[in-house]
């Protein structure tokens, strides 16, 4: 999984967001929010290849959590990803 081209993430109003540039992402038409771990992820993977357990590591050097809350934390977030058009 990637980070679909185009898209990228900014701080509007303190809050992290995720939006589309380019005539690739005219169609998508939102901002999504994103927490301050989600937005850790998306920049952490940038545009590099992704998993599930990418996400989980990469949580777990940042936060104090177990293996098995990072992973499904991260399983989620990459189906929400993936749901909304952000990921591929």
């Amino acid at each position: 999984m990637r980070i679909k081209e185009g898209f990228v993430l900014r701080t509007i109003c303190g809050q992290s967001v995720v939006s589309g540039e380019g005539t690739a992402n005219v169609n998508f038409s939102k901002l999504v929010s994103l927490n301050d771990s989600a937005a850790y992820l998306f920049k952490a993977v940038g545009n590099e290849e992704f998993t599930p357990e990418t996400l989980a590591d990469l949580l777990l050097k940042e936060y104090e959590v177990e293996r098995e809350v990072a992973l499904k934390d991260a399983e989620t977030l990459c189906a929400q990803w993936k749901e909304i058009g952000i990921a591929e």
